[in-house]
């Protein structure tokens, strides 16, 4: 129990079911970040949903960046980290435009809340995310 626990936990590893499971917690910290950073933003800052969704999930994207490298993904395809953050952040600005257009469809067109619209949407953009990152950066 202890050495499974410890192999997926603490020990570095190429396996993709014990890197997504970590994702998923990664994924989760941020979406906590991005979340509460959207409610704050829309509910005590009054900024209009979408907008306030792009800055939240920008947040997200930097805890998601920072977690990711130290804890799920050990090999790196890239040496320079000025080039691989910029293309993890080309997967999650393309995760961003994903978000928006999952978000507003769920609000604007199927009358969501606006907080339900942003669930569905990180919980489709995650398998988006991951694969795409594991594939151009971490495989």
């Amino acid at each position: 129990m202890k050495e499974t626990f410890q192999k997926v936990i603490t020990r570095n590893t190429d396996k993709t079911e014990i890197q997504f499971f970590r994702y998923i917690f990664v994924g989760g910290v941020a979406f906590i970040v991005d979340f509460t950073s959207l409610y704050v933003l829309t509910d005590f800052f009054g900024i209009y949903y979408l907008y306030s969704a792009a800055a939240a999930f920008i947040l997200g994207l930097v805890v998601n960046y920072f977690m990711s490298i130290s804890w799920v993904f050990n090999k790196r395809k890239l040496n320079s980290k000025t080039i691989e953050f910029s293309v993890f952040a080309l997967i999650g600005i393309i995760g961003l435009g994903l978000n928006e257009i999952f978000i507003w469809f769920f609000t604007d067109e199927l009358n969501l809340f606006y907080l339900v619209s942003k669930i569905l949407a990180a919980i489709i953009i995650l398998f988006w995310n991951f694969f795409a990152r594991k594939i151009t950066l971490f495989n």
